[in-house]
């Protein structure tokens, strides 16, 4: 009968510690998202052997370290009780051994897990990253930077510790948690129940623990996360800070921020706080409950003090070594859950198939470059259309202009081209094949984009243009670089063409970062060419330059350019004339001045704007 309600005490104690509570959609609660976890531990499936090499560590530290506690109590009772040095010389060995064996154990046994963990979230880490960066545009227009940061950094941290702290762990404390109150029903099962008779108050204790750290962590997380995107957001933006003279105001945000996320901590150490003290007083009333029984037991003569005075010492270790695994497992299981919730804000990135479908088969050498638009829909908002019908066409080699005001539609139309975003309806097509059926990288390969905002990473002038493409070689870079007009300047740098450039680029000036942009586009030698702005942000004697780089570009090669200034698109072989998503007028510059419309008005208010400058 004991051990049924033993059984079924355990089995409550369990189910509790277990009762994880990961909110679903409804906000019901519900155990241990085994599917999750599952999924989690086939991540370390490549390491299997180093998975089971620390599940059977973790069982072998379960049955060393409470032998202990059993030689000490069988050296009471036969050795010191009798005087019997030598037994008791032996006895003393045989611990310093035990306790050798439990500590190279335990350091194979933490180090292992550790090198689990940190494998594992560094496949996954890469894997993450690699899906990050493949997904479409408009995941990044609706998710913060700082927000994917916290993903592929942050989040990771707390899935190594699933296999560092949390699952391999919690597996070994309940083991060593059985077999202690094995060993201790074994011996004497009234001391047993006296030794456990706190452990109800405990269980109470240890869920409240759980369920209130488990909001504290959550909300650590969150502002964790909100934490990171305003950084990204803000020292992106310095300048505009500075500009706007709002240092102060920005600083006030960060610091209610900042002080949000510390009383999260906060919170979360306060609970610790109750609770530790909490679980050590059980622990000395636990003690004391059974040294009362103990005392009962061996006044009316059911234990016999010369043969069991050394069980009351043994118990009294047992209890000790059983509270400590029980005070750390709240921790441990909240730990696994903080993981839990980590794996799963990233498993909804990888799962995520918000990416262009790279289904075409189509690769061929070279294009021709002649592109159609056919009634071409697009929106990046359900019912909000950017583009409505569209409809045009250029020939390979000719240079197509993008007019219009700022919405208008232009850069979508270079979007689709570019296939960063999927049009709804309609058709383009690429020497006269659906621009679906190319195989995506096939297709970009053969296309080079060149931004208005011209994006330099750290590294050298080299690894920019290049792009870590390893067959363009230096001499290829060196002559593109010739032929733009920018090989002198880069060779009047310290290591010239291996000159670091900074963050962003931001040693160099506007017009510079453009024109390695423009050497970066021109040295892959693509068939189609598409320059959004290309000129805008950089002052006339740099757009002069730019103007002839551009020139030299588009020579022998379809090209499709964003104009900012009409006077640099008067001899482009076809002009679009772009207003509210719809292309309003067409033709050569001299065709649509003698039309008296839209791209009239606009050249003759910029021309005298430029006049009167």
């Amino acid at each position: 009968m004991i051990w049924v309600i033993f059984t079924i005490f355990v089995y409550v104690f369990i189910k509790k510690l277990f009762y994880l509570g990961l909110e679903s959609e409804n906000k019901t609660d519900k155990l241990v998202d085994y599917h999750l976890l599952k999924r989690i531990f086939l991540l370390a499936m490549p390491f299997k052997k180093i998975f089971y090499l620390c599940i059977v560590l973790s069982i072998i530290l379960a049955f060393i370290a409470p032998l202990r506690p059993i030689l000490i109590s069988y050296a009471i009772n036969h050795y010191i009780f009798n005087h019997q040095i030598d037994g008791l010389l032996f006895i003393s060995i045989v611990l310093i051994a035990l306790l050798l064996v439990e500590t190279i154990v335990r350091y194979f046994f933490t180090y292992q897990t550790e090198w689990l963990g940190q494998t594992v979230i560094k496949n996954l880490r890469v894997k993450i990253y690699h899906h990050i960066i493949n997904l479409r545009l408009r995941f990044f227009d609706q998710t913060p930077i700082g927000t994917a940061t916290t993903r592929t950094i942050s989040d990771m941290e707390s899935i190594n510790e699933i296999f560092a702290q949390g699952s391999i762990s919690i597996l070994a404390d309940l083991l060593m948690i059985i077999v202690i109150i094995i060993i201790m029903f074994f011996y004497q099962w009234k001391l047993a129940l006296a030794s456990l008779s706190t452990l109800p108050l405990f269980v109470y204790a240890t869920y409240q623990f759980k369920e209130n750290i488990k909001k504290a962590f959550q909300r650590v997380r969150a502002e964790v996360a909100r934490l990171n995107a305003f950084l990204q957001e803000h020292i992106s933006g310095v300048k505009i800070i500075q500009l706007f003279n709002a240092s102060d105001r920005e600083y006030d945000k960060f610091t209610a921020i900042n002080k949000s996320q510390m009383q999260a901590h906060i919170d979360s150490i306060r609970h610790y706080a109750i609770f530790f003290p909490i679980v050590e007083i059980l622990s000395t009333i636990s003690v004391s409950c059974m040294i009362g029984i103990g005392s009962f037991l061996f006044i009316n003569g059911t234990l016999d003090l010369n043969k069991d005075a050394g069980m009351l010492t043994m118990f009294i270790l047992l209890i000790n070594m059983l509270y400590r695994p029980l005070r750390m497992l709240a921790d441990k299981f909240n730990t696994l859950q903080m993981g839990m919730v980590a794996s799963e804000r990233v498993f909804n990135i990888i799962d995520k198939k918000d990416y262009i479908d790279n289904t075409g088969i189509y690769s061929p050498e070279a294009l021709a470059g002649k592109l159609t638009f056919k009634n071409v829909h697009f929106e990046y908002v359900s019912q909000t259309p950017i583009l409505k019908n569209v409809s045009f066409e250029i020939n390979a080699g000719e240079v197509l202009a993008l007019v219009g005001a700022t919405g208008s539609g232009k850069t979508s139309t270079l979007a689709i081209i570019s296939r960063f975003y999927e049009y709804q309806s309609g058709e383009v097509r690429i020497d006269d094949v659906n621009i679906r059926d190319y195989e995506l990288n096939a297709l970009r390969r053969k296309m080079a984009l060149v931004l208005q905002d011209v994006f330099l990473f750290k590294g050298t002038i080299y690894e920019n243009i290049t792009m870590g493409d390893k067959s363009i070689t230096l001499e290829d870079v060196k002559y593109a670089s010739t032929l733009l007009g920018l090989h002198n300047f880069i060779m009047t740098l310290p290591g010239d063409y291996l000159y670091e450039v900074k963050e962003r680029g931001i040693t160099l000036s506007v017009g510079q970062r453009q024109l390695i942009s423009f050497v970066r586009a021109l040295v892959i030698n693509p068939s189609i060419l598409i320059l959004d702005e290309a000129t805008s942000s950089v002052d006339s004697e740099s757009e002069v330059l730019i103007q002839e780089a551009i020139d030299k570009l588009v020579k022998g090669r379809t090209s499709i350019i964003v104009a900012h200034r009409l006077s640099t698109i008067k001899h482009a072989d076809k002009i679009l004339v772009f207003s509210q998503g719809e292309v309003i007028e067409s033709g050569t510059h001299h065709q649509l001045i003698e039309k008296n419309g839209a791209y009239k008005k606009l050249y003759e208010m910029q021309y005298s704007k430029e006049q009167h400058g």
